[in-house]
């Protein structure tokens, strides 16, 4: 589960780690006064207003603008607001934008990059850290891997102050910097374990101009405002992600889900239990099991096809989640054509091959008319393989885009060619 910058900010200031002035709008009557309010308290005219969006890119886009006086923070909320923001990681329909976050601006000496997240190679929860903040982070990790710090994390005690210490030394820290760093990662670890983050990541970690120069900013959190000589110690953003298996044990997190955020598809197939994501092609993939699902996407692709999704029904789906799932496929209107891959286990062949033809049967397509008008290719294998493939072929005679394939690669050469 994701969350917004502004949440993740949120969270980052109750487990200590200090965050500039901020506040969150979601009407353009509110721009100039959030304004006001936030660079009043910080003791700055400057302010940065930030569209709230589950995508990065977002400055390239020009979702992220400076503004310094109200009617600037007023015309960048105008913006965000009546435009969808469109990036890399949008595609090119976009994503439309209900929040925005405005705050206090600070001056940068320099930019850090902060995360925790499990390394499967060495399957640890490990800090990564860089002193090229304010970029993407596998940029770095192509161009320049020497940049990369990382720190595994005790699996009971999480990180060690003296590992935060060596860290913060390696990042180039120095003076009252040092111990601020040290307690920034030394809290992000209580944050990642205590919430069951998949990913906590601070992009970018800044460090102020010393306050001797008058430039410093103090912190919303926590609530201190002693002068920092060295420089302040700051996290500006904030991206998390949370392991979706242990949100039953978190109801605070579980509140900020926000499902406008989310393929409405995709929370639909939630509801049947089953696994879905959308994706660019045209052929519609069902499938039991996530390995089998991969395997035939990549078949698919193999034969010059685009997959349309990934939809994993699960083990022992019921006819009615089968009937769901046609139904999702469908109303992704990109999709040509269906390829049912199933391996009857504990699923046997002929109840799966007898909820299929129901399922094609009595789909209704918007003109009211029955039965599906794309081309379906079954393929079948496993527990009572035989009386399922006695059962689809009885039906083509009343199914007429239905075909049987007899195994995955013919299953896929006949889906791409039906759909051209």
């Amino acid at each position: 589960m994701k969350i917004h910058e502004y949440q993740g900010r949120d969270l980052l200031a109750s487990f200590g780690v200090p965050v500039p002035a901020a506040a969150v709008i979601d009407n353009l009557e509110a721009a100039a006064t959030t304004y006001k309010q936030v660079t009043s308290e910080a003791g700055t005219n400057l302010a940065v207003v930030k569209a709230q969006v589950h995508a990065g890119g977002r400055g390239k886009a020009g979702f992220v603008k400076l503004v310094r006086s109200p009617q600037e923070a007023e015309d960048a909320a105008r913006f965000m607001l009546s435009n969808k923001m469109v990036s890399a990681q949008t595609g090119p329909e976009g994503l439309e934008v209900t929040k925005l976050l405005i705050a206090a601006g600070v001056d940068i000496a320099h930019e850090y990059y902060l995360a925790i997240t499990t390394d499967r190679a060495t399957r640890r929860h490990t800090l990564i850290a860089s002193a090229e903040g304010g970029v993407e982070i596998e940029k770095v990790a192509h161009e320049n891997p020497d940049a990369i710090i990382k720190a595994p994390l005790h699996p009971l005690l999480g990180l060690q102050p003296y590992q935060a210490r060596e860290v913060a030394f390696r990042l180039g820290f120095r003076g009252k910097q040092i111990s601020q760093a040290v307690n920034i990662m030394l809290n992000l670890s209580k944050l990642f374990l205590a919430k069951d983050c998949s990913i906590a990541e601070i992009n970018p970690l800044i460090v102020t101009p010393p306050s001797s120069s008058g430039t410093g900013v103090p912190p919303v959190t926590p609530t201190s405002t002693s002068p920092h000589p060295d420089g302040q110690v700051l996290a500006i953003d904030a991206k998390f992600n949370f392991d979706d298996n242990a949100l039953f044990r978190h109801k605070d997190i579980q509140a900020l889900f926000d499902p406008t955020e989310e393929n409405p598809a995709e929370l639909r197939a939630q509801k049947f239990g089953l696994s879905y994501i959308a994706l660019d092609g045209n052929i519609g993939c069902l499938v039991n099991g996530a390995g089998l699902a991969m395997a035939t996407m990549d078949t698919i692709k193999l034969h010059g096809g685009e997959p349309a999704n990934f939809l994993d029904v699960g083990g022992s789906a019921t006819e009615e989640a089968v009937t769901e799932a046609f139904k999702i496929i469908l109303a992704d209107h990109a999709v040509k054509g269906i390829m049912v891959n199933i391996f009857g286990g504990i699923m046997q062949c002929d109840i799966i091959a007898a909820g299929i033809i129901n399922a094609a049967r009595g789909y209704e397509n918007a003109d009211g008319s029955k039965g599906f008008k794309v081309p379906l290719v079954v393929r079948l294998e496993g527990t009572n393989v035989d009386a399922g493939r006695e059962l689809l072929k009885n039906a083509a005679s009343d199914l007429p885009t239905l075909q049987a394939a007899t195994d995955l690669g013919d299953a896929a050469e006949k889906v791409v060619a039906a759909v051209g």
